[in-house]
C-alpha cells in the first residue's frame, strides 16, 4: 500500500509508469525521470533491491498492504501452474479491481470506495468486500445511486478499453452500469509492467 504522505506522481516516477492511472501531462513529461536523479547518481540495485521494488510495485498498483499480498502469494503458491501468473490473476479477480477494469471507476481507490460503501452488487446481492474474488459467469452491477455519482459517470463516458475477460452489458442511462466475467483471466491479459518472477523470488528467499 502507498506509504502515507507519498505523492502519487512521485511514486509513479519511481516505478517508471502511471501507477494510479490518473496522472496528467506533468507526470507524462517526467515519468522516465525518477525522483532524486538530478541531485545524486542512482546506484545499481542489488538482486534483493530489484525483488523488493517489484513487490512494492504490485502493492502500489493494487493498493494492498504486506499482509494481504503475502496471503495472496501463499494462495497462489498452492495452485497448480506458474506461481507468479497465479498471483497476478488472483489480484485481477479482486472485486475492486474488476469494478475498475469494467470502467466504472477512474482508479482502483475509487473502485474500492464504491465497494466498501455498498454501491456494488454481485449476482444481485450487495457485496462490500473489495478483496472478494470474482469467478467466471458472475455479474457485477452498480447501484442507481452510484451511477448518479459524477465521477462514475465521467469514468464510464471515457470508454477505457475493457480487457477481453470482461464484458460490459450496459452502461448508458437509464440502465445501471453492469458487466460480467466471461472467461478466466490470463497472464497476457495483464498489460501492467510487472516482473512477477522477482516477486516470487522475494517471498521464497
Amino acid at each position: 500500500m502507498r506509504r502515507p504522505g507519498t505523492p502519487k506522481n512521485r511514486l509513479s516516477r519511481r516505478f517508471g509508469f502511471d501507477v494510479f492511472g490518473t496522472g496528467g501531462r506533468s507526470l507524462q513529461r517526467r515519468i522516465n525521470t525518477p525522483p532524486g536523479v538530478t541531485r545524486r547518481r542512482r546506484r545499481r540495485e542489488s538482486r534483493y533491491g530489484e525483488q523488493l521494488t517489484e513487490k512494492q510495485k504490485v502493492k502500489a498498483v493494487y493498493g494492498l498492504d504486506e499482509r494481504v499480498l503475502r496471503r495472496q502469494f501463499e494462495a497462489a503458491n498452492l495452485q497448480t501452474g506458474n506461481t507468479g501468473a497465479n498471483l497476478l490473476t488472483r489480484l485481477e479477480r479482486r472485486l475492486d479491481n474488476v469494478v475498475y477494469r469494467l470502467g466504472f471507476a477512474k482508479s482502483r481507490p475509487m473502485a474500492r470506495q464504491l465497494v466498501v460503501h455498498g454501491h456494488v452488487r454481485v449476482d444481485g446481492r450487495r457485496l462490500s468486500i473489495p478483496s472478494a474474488l470474482i469467478d467466471v459467469g458472475q455479474r457485477i452491477e452498480l447501484t442507481s445511486d452510484a451511477a448518479a455519482i459524477p465521477g462514475v459517470r465521467e469514468s464510464i463516458d471515457e470508454r477505457r478499453p475493457i480487457p477481453g475477460w470482461l464484458t460490459v452489458e450496459n452502461a448508458a442511462p437509464p440502465a445501471t452500469p453492469a458487466g460480467s466475467v466471461n472467461r478466466d483471466v490470463q497472464r497476457e491479459d495483464i498489460e501492467l509492467p510487472f516482473d512477477e518472477r522477482l516477486v516470487v523470488e522475494f517471498y521464497r528467499r
